[in-house]
C-alpha cells in the first residue's frame, strides 16, 4: 500500500480568501482570546506591510494601518474540509480527516488507473491550486510516516518500507509527531534525528517514557497500524458562504455562487453523481430566507454549466432585502450518465450541446418557454404534432410524405404570378369526427426567390393558394 499525504498548511486563511473576491487587499486572521488578540495567519499584502504571525493585534495596528482583521470560521473551515475528502473519494476509496488540516489517501491501487504517481501528483497540485488552496504533498508506505515527513518535506515519495525507513530516520525529532515534552527530553539528551531513538533498547524507552512513544515509533515504521476512520460521501450537498456585508445586487452574489458551484461539483464528481435540482437560499439579516430553486431536465455535474443556470435564475430574481448568506441545497444525487461523443465529432470544440443550450435556454427565458415536439397521428398537417417536454420530444425522425418542417402559425393567402407549382397535389380529407373536417388539395411550390413551399386549396373554394409551410 501507498499512502499519499495532503497537508493544508493554511488552510484556515485559505478558507477565508477563496471566499473573498478581494485576495490582494491586506488581510489578517485574528486569535486568542479578547484581552489580547494574535495575528494567527497573514495574507502575502499583509506580510508586504510588515505584519507576521504571532504579532499581537496592538503591535500590528501600530506598525501598519489599512489591513482587514477576519476571524477563523470552524464551520466553514469543516465544510471545506468535508469537500476536499469529497475531492479525494474522486482518487481513493479510502480518504482519511484523522489528523487536523489533513488528508491521508491511500493511492497505491488508483496508480493503475490514473497513472504514475508523477502524474497523479501534479494533477492533484493543479485541482488543489484552483480550489485556492496551498499543500504540502507526501508519498509514503504508511499514513503515519507520510503524515510526520511532511512535516519537513513536500514532494517527497518513498514506496517502499526501507525507502521510509531511511527518510524518517533523518527526520528531526521536533518533527517526527513526539509529543513537545518527549521531544524536549530526547534533545536534552542530545537526540536530534528519529535514527538516534531509534538505536535505543526498547527497554529502556519503555522504563523512562510512556508506552504511546513506542507505539507511534511503531507506527512510525509500519509495524503497528493506525486505525483510521475513512470518509464515507453524504447523502446530500450542504454548502454555504458568509458574505463579508450586506448585499443588494445580483453581481456580488456571482462571485461566492460560482465558489458554492465550483465545490458542488467537486462533491459531485467524487461521488461520480450528478445533479437536476438546486436549491438557493439567500439568507437576509431579517425575516426569513429567499428561495430560488434550479431545475434541469437531465442530470448535470459541469460547473460551468451550472453556474450559468443559476446565474440565469438569480438574475431573474428581485431581492427583496439584504442578504447576509448564500446557501446551497442538494438533497436529490441521481446517476449522472455522460454524453456520447463520436471519436471523430465535427462539432468545433466550443460548441455546445443541445442539452447544454436547452439548459440555459430554459434558465434565460423560464422553464415553460422551451419545449419539445411530439409526432401525433393524424393527417391534417396542423393537428399532426403536439408539444411536449423538453426532454420528450426532439425525436420526431423523418417526416411522413413530403411535409415541412416548419408550419405557420396561420395560412398566408399566395398572390397569382408569385409562385410555381411543382408536381402533383396531395389530398387530405379528414377531421370530421371532431368538427374541424378539412378537404384540401396540397402542392409544392417555388417562389421568385427561389423558396420552396407548401400549399393548398380548399376543394370547396378552387383556385386560391394558402401558404401553410416553408421547406428547409
Amino acid at each position: 500500500m501507498l499512502w499519499a499525504c495532503i497537508v493544508l498548511p493554511q488552510l484556515a486563511l485559505d478558507t477565508v480568501l477563496r471566499d473573498r473576491d478581494d485576495p490582494h487587499t491586506p488581510l489578517v486572521l485574528l486569535g486568542g482570546p479578547t484581552q489580547r488578540r494574535v495575528l494567527q495567519a497573514v495574507n502575502g499584502a499583509a506580510a508586504a506591510l510588515g505584519l507576521r504571525a504571532g504579532q499581537s493585534l496592538t503591535a500590528a495596528r501600530a506598525l501598519a494601518d489599512g489591513f482587514n482583521c477576519v476571524e477563523a470560521d470552524p464551520a466553514r473551515i469543516e465544510q471545506v474540509e468535508q469537500m476536499l475528502a469529497a475531492w479525494a473519494y474522486g482518487y481513493s476509496a479510502q480518504v482519511s480527516l484523522h489528523y487536523p488540516r489533513t488528508l491521508l489517501l491511500e493511492v497505491g491501487s488508483s496508480l493503475q488507473l490514473f497513472g504514475s504517481w508523477a502524474q497523479v501528483q501534479a494533477r492533484m497540485r493543479e485541482q488543489l491550486q484552483g480550489f485556492g488552496l496551498r499543500q504540502r504533498i507526501v508519498l509514503a508506505a504508511n499514513p503515519v510516516a507520510a503524515r510526520m515527513l511532511a512535516n519537513a518535506h513536500d514532494g517527497l515519495a518513498v514506496t517502499t518500507p526501507e525507502q521510509t525507513r531511511a527518510a524518517l530516520a533523518q527526520l528531526p525529532i521536533e518533527r517526527s509527531g513526539l509529543p513537545g515534552e518527549v521531544a524536549e527530553a530526547f534533545a536534552r539528551m542530545g537526540l536530534r534525528r528519529v535514527q538516534q531513538v531509534l538505536e535505543l533498547p526498547r527497554e529502556a524507552l519503555a522504563r523512562r517514557f510512556p508506552a504511546s512513544v513506542q507505539l507511534h515509533l511503531d507506527q512510525l515504521l509500519g509495524l503497528r497500524r493506525l486505525p483510521l476512520a475513512f470518509y464515507e460521501p453524504p447523502q446530500r450537498f450542504d454548502a454555504f458562504v458568509e458574505l463579508n456585508f450586506d448585499v443588494e445586487s445580483h453581481e456580488a452574489l456571482l462571485f461566492p455562487l460560482r465558489r458554492l458551484i465550483a465545490d458542488l461539483a467537486v462533491f459531485l464528481l467524487g461521488r461520480d453523481c450528478g445533479v437536476q435540482r438546486l436549491d438557493l437560499h439567500l439568507e437576509h439579516a431579517q425575516g426569513q430566507s429567499t428561495l430560488l430553486k434550479v431545475g434541469l431536465l437531465s442530470a448535470e455535474r459541469d460547473a460551468g454549466l451550472l453556474f450559468e443556470l443559476a446565474r440565469g435564475r438569480l438574475e431573474a430574481l428581485r431581492i427583496p432585502a439584504p442578504v447576509r448568506k448564500l446557501r446551497l441545497q442538494v438533497d436529490d444525487l441521481p446517476r449522472f450518465v455522460p454524453s456520447h461523443q463520436g471519436l471523430f465529432d465535427p462539432r468545433a470544440a466550443q460548441a455546445q450541446s443541445w442539452e447544454q443550450l436547452r439548459e440555459r435556454l430554459r434558465a434565460r427565458l423560464g422553464d415553460t418557454a422551451v419545449n419539445g415536439l411530439s409526432v401525433h397521428s393524424d393527417h391534417r398537417p396542423e393537428q399532426a404534432w403536439r408539444s411536449a417536454e423538453a426532454a420528450q420530444g426532439l425525436a420526431l425522425g423523418p417526416l411522413a410524405g413530403q411535409r415541412p418542417g416548419w408550419l405557420l402559425a396561420d395560412p398566408q393567402k399566395l398572390a397569382p404570378s408569385t409562385f410555381t407549382v411543382l408536381g402533383q397535389p396531395e389530398r387530405i380529407e379528414s377531421g370530421w369526427w371532431d368538427g374541424s373536417d378539412v378537404r384540401r388539395d396540397y402542392f409544392r411550390i417555388e417562389t421568385r426567390e427561389g423558396l420552396r413551399g407548401w400549399a393548398y386549396q380548399d376543394i370547396a373554394q378552387p383556385g386560391q393558394l394558402w401558404l401553410q409551410g416553408w421547406f428547409a
